[in-house]
């Protein structure tokens, strides 16, 4: 199954709930988006799927040749756990802007599948910017439950901190971004920078894992809630163990639970009629990030499902937000 498949039966597997909470297309926080007005939405999934199948609503193309002026380096060992290798893909600019932060793209697919394949949109877009950005693999649920995923990232976080000056960024500012069990990641990797519990020894241990900003998209945050205790899963991201019989595993397994003062800045994206993560989710981890004083802006796009980015209006404005993250809190030295 193609990538753009995927992304397309993730669209639909979405169910209909619609919540307005906030105006559409604005965008809250304490960042200064400056936003033009979000694309318009859809008041169902039904009517979401009618305007995909009639190509009224254009998806993105995932798989296409790398542009010239871009340098792809496939299958970089960033780590090993025992035999196992853990790879990253890497996309640069001609001419790399030493001044830039590096990223990091992970993907989704419920902690069990996806592939980094489907980053590689956006990782080309930032290195025509002229970051360097990284799109990486990591252990999938059915080969090692968590904390396993999350030790996978952060290795790769340290490999990137050791190759910085390699690769031509900046090594004290690295950038975690994903969608759906991509953005858990990513929000993980940015609320838990001392847990010695969760770093794992791939990649360069005597490297920082910590990563200063977040870009969110759709990822849940709250593994206690009805929803992450009924979701298969989740479940099969800790190791088939209940909430009933392990609380404690569940709350250490959601970003929520490790946010702080110190965290850093968090871009949220997510849809309100997203079924899969619902849109609660978001509204929780910006909740707590203003009481925290946390540097967040948060779009909350009305009538879009999980997998709002494939569609492509709604990615140009995606990603024009993350655009307008990057130089705001990582400003041109």
């Amino acid at each position: 199954m193609t990538c753009r498949r995927q992304l397309i039966l993730l669209a639909a597997t979405s169910a209909l709930t619609f919540l307005s909470l906030h105006i559409q297309g604005a965008v809250t926080g304490t960042i200064d988006m400056q936003a033009p007005p979000a694309p318009a939405g859809f008041e169902s999934r039904q009517a979401v799927m009618a305007a995909i199948l009639k190509q009224e609503l254009k998806l993105i193309e995932t798989e296409f040749p790398t542009p010239s002026g871009i340098k792809e380096t496939k299958n970089i060992e960033y780590g090993r756990v025992g035999d196992r290798a853990l790879r990253l893909d890497l996309y640069q600019p001609e001419k790399p802007d030493s001044g830039k932060p590096g990223l990091i793209f992970i993907h989704g697919g419920a902690w069990s599948g996806g592939s980094r394949e489907v980053y590689k949109y956006y990782a080309v877009h930032f290195a025509k910017k002229g970051y360097t950005a990284a799109t990486i693999s990591y252990r999938l649920s059915g080969e090692s439950p968590f904390p396993a995923a999350v030790h996978d990232a952060k290795g790769a976080v340290r490999w990137m901190r050791a190759k910085a000056s390699d690769y031509g960024f900046r090594a004290d500012n690295i950038v975690a971004v994903g969608g759906s069990a991509g953005g858990h990641l990513s929000l993980m990797l940015g609320y838990t920078p001392a847990d010695s519990d969760l770093e794992g020894q791939s990649g360069f241990p005597t490297e920082s894992s910590a990563v200063q900003a977040v870009i969110n998209f759709y990822g849940p945050v709250d593994l206690t809630t009805k929803m992450g205790q009924e979701s298969g899963s989740v479940r099969q991201f800790l190791g088939g163990k209940t909430f009933q019989d392990h609380p404690d595993l569940y709350r250490q397994a959601s970003p929520l639970f490790h946010l702080g003062s110190g965290a850093p800045p968090t871009l949220i994206i997510h849809g309100t009629l997203d079924e899969t993560v619902k849109i609660g989710q978001g509204d929780a981890l910006s909740k707590k990030l203003a009481q925290l004083s946390v540097p967040y802006a948060y779009a909350r796009l009305e009538g879009w499902p999980h997998t709002l980015d494939a569609a492509q209006k709604v990615n140009q404005y995606c990603t024009s937000l993350m655009d307008t993250f990057l130089t705001k809190t990582f400003p041109s030295r």
